[in-house]
């Protein structure tokens, strides 16, 4: 029945709608005015929504006032009660504008994970449900960020997970695009609100958006981006807020997606740190202690390669960057860790940011490095890290020069002009 519906002429969208963009009754009432237009004129639709913002924040902070340490079962059981207000919020807006709507938990849905709460991956949908709701007329509304595991505990997938409940539900249905609605009308060659120049792009590569997403970029999750790019689901960023065709993520020819420049964007991710472990670090328990102690606070680091403090110094140590939030956690853990085993002095270096030049195949050509380091020197910013691959070339910096930083490099490398 669903195969004949698309085979008439009518499109099967699935749309996800983030916290900001469902974040108070007035935007619910806004975006349930847009799913109706779109229901009269034909289009097949399933909705994934996010909770209204600040209320998994707000969740959480009432678990931490009852156990700072509460358990992640019971923590995943709280938290996807945020979804549950929005699209039950949504459902009775689009009934009373007379479409035939229905709230659906990822349980319902059959969303089904592994049971690692807190951070579960989907294994598999079933679409049954979904597409007899659909050949019923009926718009079905999905909490994102959830689903069920198989013991029957219900699972969250980590913060932006909703993108990839989004994701996941078109690749099932086969939808004809997955269309993440958010604050931003698409995904801009750099942060518009650092460069006022940035420059929306009308089509990316997925190849080029998963490593932008992953280097800092906010506009979507990178699970989200790797499950599309896996299942070939043809992704679309648009704002909520205003009308536009927003960009493309496709799969297509090199000469189809290709830029004028070998750069395409700048991503950026700010609020970190630098933690060099100093000392007699090549015991492989050592190394192995630190990465279990990093797996057990579930704290997610970029292994920089070890190196000498200076020029006179054999010691050897372990440098990584993680989020600045984490550190003081860590660093607790780490001096127990040392009552047991010389990890060997910490330096801890905080307020530091990471700028990405992002395209294709830029390990390649050396003059983008060194013209990258000859900006950033002509504004006296010193690159204190740096790290390529083809897709990427990034330097850590002190976070009070990104801004600077950035908009160097985004007029150097033209990505303000068309």
């Amino acid at each position: 029945m669903l195969e004949k519906r698309k085979l008439s002429g009518s499109k099967l969208f699935v749309k996800k709608f983030g916290g900001t963009s469902v974040g108070s009754i007035e935007r619910i009432e806004v975006v349930a005015e847009q799913i109706a237009k779109s229901a009269h004129n034909g289009e097949l639709q399933v909705l994934v929504l996010s909770a209204m913002a600040g209320e998994t924040n707000r969740l959480f902070a009432l678990a931490a006032q009852i156990d700072p340490r509460a358990s992640a079962r019971e923590l995943d059981m709280l938290v996807s009660t945020g979804e549950q207000i929005s699209i039950a919020l949504m459902a009775m807006a689009l009934q009373r504008r007379g479409i035939n709507a229905r709230s659906l938990t990822g349980d319902q849905v059959q969303i089904h994970t592994n049971s690692q709460f807190g951070r579960a991956s989907i294994e598999h949908v079933d679409t049954t449900y979904l597409t007899s709701l659909l050949n019923d007329g009926i718009v079905p509304i999905v909490a994102g960020f959830q689903g069920i595991d198989p013991n029957g505990d219900v699972t969250t997938l980590g913060r932006g997970g909703s993108d990839t409940t989004a994701v996941a539900l078109a690749a099932a249905l086969k939808a004809d695009e997955c269309q993440i609605f958010t604050d931003v009308p698409g995904v801009f060659t750099t942060d518009p609100n650092i460069d006022s120049s940035a420059r929306r792009l009308d089509v990316i590569g997925f190849d080029v958006m998963l490593e932008m997403a992953k280097l800092g970029a906010k506009v979507l999750h990178p699970d989200s981006v790797e499950y599309a790019q896996r299942f070939k689901v043809p992704l679309r960023v648009l704002s909520s807020f205003e009308a536009g065709h927003g960009t493309l993520i496709q799969f297509g020819d090199e000469s189809e997606l290709a830029m004028a420049a070998s750069v395409q964007g700048i991503a950026i991710n700010k609020a970190l740190a630098t933690l060099t472990i100093k000392g007699l670090f090549t015991s492989s328990e050592h190394y192995q202690a630190l990465l279990a102690c990093l797996a057990r606070l579930e704290i997610d680091v970029e292994f920089i390669t070890p190196l000498k403090l200076n020029e006179t110094s054999a010691a050897e140590c372990v440098s990584f960057m993680l989020a600045e939030a984490k550190v003081d956690i860590l660093l607790h853990e780490l001096e127990l860790l040392s009552e047991s085993l010389d990890l060997g002095q910490l330096i801890v270096e905080r307020q530091r940011a990471k700028v990405s030049l992002v395209g294709k195949g830029l390990q390649a050509k050396v003059g983008l490095l060194t013209k990258m380091l000859d900006v950033l020197g002509n504004e006296t910013i010193h690159a204190k890290l740096l790290s390529t691959s083809e897709s990427k070339l990034s330097t850590v910096i002190d976070e009070r020069d990104l801004h600077k930083a950035v908009r160097a490099l985004h007029h150097a490398f033209e990505l303000n002009k068309v």
